[in-house]
């Protein structure tokens, strides 16, 4: 991010700050409903001096990871299936085209019925809402390489998977990181909702029982961290795209 665009974005931040400071100072909306930001930021030091929210963005950060692994792993084992063996397509692109259209939280409940309250169904809603951006895009980024450089291929005598490695796969590329980076934002927003509804530790649980303790201050807490760690995340993996690909700030990766 250009100096530029720090100074813009800070004035914004000021701004929404002022704004809060204004609306709750006058008292326009119940403090129980929207606490004052000195209220929310002495909230958010208590809870950094005691440490109970780093142990929460860790366990929460650890989640995604997993969920976030094993999504891209699926994603990019089928997406190569699907080139690889087009006929075996057959067997699962309905099933994955059906499940599409599922939301993963509506699952939620049949997955506790399963798996219980344990890490499996955290894990395995993220996995369920991270895969289909993954995978949509990696194949599309597969099944849209350059023929000319598929014939040229097969002019040197690649076999399919040769010619998967050696000409799709860095082709495909841009479009496997654009999926990836869409799908972790995706696992944020999955971890949150699981640990509300099936988690006794996370961010999620976090604001789940600071809502029950009617603490508005600690909720405001939580959804500021989750932007915040989730932003970070989504900068560094930019970080990497924009190592990975030369030039990939001219392809929208700011």
């Amino acid at each position: 991010m250009n100096k530029n665009k720090v100074i813009k974005t800070s004035i914004s931040i000021i701004t929404l700050v002022l704004i809060w400071s204004i609306v709750t100072k006058m008292e326009l909306v119940s403090s129980y409903i929207l606490p004052s930001p000195s209220k929310v930021l002495d909230s958010l030091l208590k809870m950094i001096k005691s440490g109970e929210i780093f142990e929460d963005i860790y366990i929460s950060f650890v989640r995604v990871l997993k969920g976030f692994f094993i999504a891209t792993l699926f994603a990019f084992v089928l997406a190569m299936v699907r080139v690889i063996l087009p006929k075996c397509n057959d067997y699962y692109e309905n099933i994955i085209q059906f499940l599409k259209n599922v939301p993963p939280l509506s699952l939620i409940s049949l997955l506790i019925l399963w798996f219980g309250i344990g890490e499996t169904t955290k894990i395995g809603i993220i996995v369920l809402t991270a895969f289909f951006p993954i995978y949509l895009n990696t194949v599309k980024g597969f099944v849209s390489c350059d023929k000319k450089l598929l014939e040229v291929g097969e002019i040197y005598g690649y076999s399919k998977v040769n010619s998967f490695f050696k000409i799709r796969l860095p082709y495909a590329m841009s479009d496997i990181l654009v999926g990836m980076r869409i799908g972790l934002g995706y696992s944020w927003r999955a971890i949150i909702s699981a640990e509300m509804i099936a988690a006794s530790s996370g961010l999620g649980h976090m604001i789940l029982f600071a809502q029950q303790m009617s603490r508005t201050d600690k909720v405001i807490v939580g959804i500021l961290v989750i932007g915040v760690v989730g932003y970070i995340t989504d900068r560094l993996f930019a970080l990497i795209i924009d190592k990975a690909l030369k030039g990939s700030e001219e392809n929208g990766w700011d």
